[in-house]
């Protein structure tokens, strides 16, 4: 089976400070929803080389062992409530992808 994947990118992190309450909150739905953090950068001491465009953005890339789980664990009860936690005005593109079988 393939795995599922979140894809997370801040266009627009100006504060990443504001962050640290949904950044607890999603971690441990993340967590409760099976989900492993496989790169969270820069803001971890993460690299990034930038090319074409240049960004060099947050990005988060969380693995679950499946896509059917990776839906779930957005769903849930608990990420929602890290949702609400995003504060305003940060912009992010959030996706959920399937692996390559």
């Amino acid at each position: 089976m393939a795995k599922g994947y979140w894809v997370s990118v801040y266009p627009a992190t100006t504060d990443p400070e504001r962050l640290t309450a949904y950044d607890k909150l999603a971690g441990a739905a993340v967590q409760a929803g099976g989900g492993r953090v496989l790169s969270r950068i820069p803001s971890v001491g993460g690299r990034v080389v930038a090319h074409e465009a240049g960004i060099t953005q947050r990005v988060v890339l969380i693995e679950f062992d499946s896509f059917e789980q990776a839906v779930a664990a957005y769903e849930s009860e608990a990420y929602q409530k890290a949702l609400v936690a995003l504060p305003d005005g940060f912009e992010r593109d959030f996706r959920i992808i399937d692996g390559i079988d």
